[in-house]
């Protein structure tokens, strides 16, 4: 869940501070909250629901929660965290909700419920800096862009990580179409290629269809094809040899994958291709 705010709207600090559980025991209260709450957790694992959903936030990571009618603990546990609770729109709190990502806008502070921080003390900085100014000088102008300031950090973080994922997968596409082409002439399994990189052969195959709108498998095989198509246009192996330079067990298999990549077999296509040579010249 993404949370949008409007930065044309005001947000309203109401109080913040700083929470050590006293011992392991210690479990969140149950409580209704009209307000919004961001917990950044620095030590251990909070253990926290809404009326929608159930959280485990660890060091490093927070938690973003809407006004809710009943917040609550789920787990026992010790951790620590900054609290900083605020309003927003002259307490309407009409933010926008998605389930997605959306469109950056440059007006707008899109926030995901929970995640992990790229920086998490430029954060708690900023929330000590709160703290402090609140207790010095109670202003509220002065707490109000500093709240403002803490949820563009946090917002600005967000984006900074969606948009190293982002370039980290595309690399790992990159790197997966390259080991491929290698590993052209290999008995090539996807759970091989997963094992390579180190990843859930799920979560790569889901990834890699997402990005070239075909599966793995048959990614691995439209690149041995091509690789045929090169040693059947320009040289005369037996159809038996190119096969098995590839990987495949027989050249009956071969030639039926060959098929269903181009509509030909192997040795229509080699005569196919000799015939265009033919009428160019």
């Amino acid at each position: 869940m993404i949370l949008q705010f409007d930065t044309t709207k005001e947000f309203i600090y109401h109080w913040c501070g700083k929470f050590t559980s006293p011992n392991k025991d210690w479990i969140h209260m149950t409580r209704s909250r009209d307000d919004y709450e961001l917990m950044v957790v620095t030590e251990g694992t909070l253990y926290i629901a809404d009326h929608e959903q159930e959280y485990a936030v660890n060091a490093g990571e927070y938690l973003l929660m809407a006004p809710t009618p009943c917040q609550h603990g789920t787990k026992s546990g010790d951790c620590e965290f900054y609290w900083l609770h605020f309003g927003y729109h002259g307490e309407r709190q009409d933010h926008e909700q998605f389930s997605t990502h959306v469109e950056y806008l440059p007006d707008y502070l899109q926030i995901p419920a929970t995640g992990a921080l790229s920086f998490p003390e430029r954060l708690i900085i900023l929330m000590k800096e709160l703290q402090d100014s609140d207790k010095r000088y109670k202003d509220s102008t002065l707490n109000r862009y500093l709240c403002s300031t803490i949820l563009s950090e946090l917002s600005a973080q967000c984006r900074h990580r969606l948009r190293k994922d982002k370039e980290l997968k595309e690399q790992l596409y990159g790197d997966i179409l390259d080991y491929i082409s290698w590993n052209v002439q290999e008995n090539l399994h996807i759970s091989e290629i997963a094992a390579h990189f180190g990843y859930n052969e799920k979560y790569l195959t889901t990834l890699f269809k997402k990005y070239a709108g075909i599966t793995l498998k048959q990614q691995v095989l439209q690149a041995k094809m091509e690789v045929a198509k090169s040693a059947l246009s320009e040289s005369t192996h037996p159809v038996s040899q190119i096969a098995y330079s590839l990987g495949f067990s027989d050249a009956h298999n071969f030639s039926n994958a060959f098929r269903k990549i181009t509509g030909l077999s192997p040795s229509e296509y080699r005569a196919s291709y000799n015939r265009h040579n033919r009428f160019q010249k």
